[in-house]
């Protein structure tokens, strides 16, 4: 399949006005020293700033440079989704725009890709210029995925990624599970996943706009990305096997105290009633949860089979040929 470029660039940024042009000329020099024919596009995810005057300078300069503006801030995934569905680069790298990501390392993660055929390249931070509060967490995150997942990656929030253009084309990315990108491709059949160690700038423009909180959500996108990449085809499997499982055990516990009521009265005994029983109530909640759970399996599984919509982002501007 013949592809437009060899390489898209697709970079999400948010309040970065003063790095941009720096990093657009930086890529620039490393395309035209590797002869890639190749495309920025850059994201401009409701920034405050001047940045989507920038990228609009920057587009009239160079063709290469293409822009996509949110309305409104709607968070790295949203940047990268609506990036990946722009693209059109046989290979796709991803880099964010504070300059921290050295686009030294596309020629190295484009030949991972084209020649020794990985679906998915990571990079990997190994020396970093982040604080403990920062690096202590995305460790443990790290550590959890890995648990989870089974993929052996130890940086899985590395923005510098290089992809196979079929596997960003086949995949959606929205919440913040950006981050847990090669987890969703590995449960999309694209299980060539690769690492590399790369360099890490320290920052040299501006504030990270990422706080604590971001360590909350990524551990609830981490459970609820399990529960889907797993389930989402087939609801059914989960919530029928435990609305099910519950269901046995209420009615079974039930028959058991009906059973040794009945008993206890031929055999001349006293026994309490069956409504006297807690353990009777306990069992009619199970059978109720039961039912309400197979009965949600079941629309659930109803709501995947109809549903076919994706993610839509109101977008306020255009720069380039993705104006068209």
């Amino acid at each position: 399949m013949q592809y437009p470029y060899d390489i898209s660039v697709v970079i999400p940024l948010f309040n970065e006005e003063e790095s941009l042009p720096e990093l657009v000329r930086w890529i620039k020099r490393v395309m035209h020293a590797h002869e890639f024919s190749y495309e920025v596009i850059l994201v401009d995810d409701g920034s405050t700033d001047h940045s989507w005057e920038v990228v609009n300078q920057l587009g009239t300069e160079d063709n290469a440079v293409k822009g996509i503006s949110f309305n409104r801030n709607y968070g790295k995934s949203a940047a990268l989704n609506e990036g990946f569905r722009r693209c059109s680069g046989e290979v796709v790298i991803t880099m964010d725009a504070d300059l921290q990501d050295s686009p030294e390392e596309i020629p190295a993660l484009y030949d991972m890709i084209k020649n020794q055929k990985y679906d998915l390249v990571s990079g990997w931070k190994k020396k970093r210029f982040d604080p403990p509060s920062k690096t202590i967490p995305t460790k443990l995150f790290n550590a959890a995925t890995r648990k989870l997942s089974g993929i052996q990656l130890h940086d899985f929030n590395c923005g510098l990624k290089a992809y196979r253009q079929l596997l960003v084309k086949s995949i959606e990315v929205h919440g913040e599970m950006h981050r847990y990108i090669p987890v969703i491709a590995k449960w999309n059949g694209f299980t060539r996943i690769g690492e590399k160690v790369v360099q890490h700038q320290e920052r040299k423009y501006g504030t990270t706009k990422f706080g604590l909180e971001r360590f909350v959500y990524g551990f609830l996108d981490l459970l609820s990305i399990t529960f889907v990449s797993r389930f989402k085809k087939r609801p059914m499997h989960f919530f029928g096997t435990l609305g099910t499982l519950m269901f046995v055990v209420g009615l079974g516990i039930t028959i058991w105290l009906i059973g040794q009521k009945v008993l206890g009265i031929y055999s001349g005994g006293r026994v309490r009633d069956v409504v006297d029983q807690p353990l009777f109530f306990l069992a009619l909640v199970a059978v109720v949860l039961g039912v309400q759970l197979f009965l949600a399996g079941f629309l659930a599984e109803m709501i995947s089979l109809a549903s076919n919509k994706q993610n839509e982002y109101l977008i306020r501007g255009k720069v380039g040929a993705l104006k068209k």
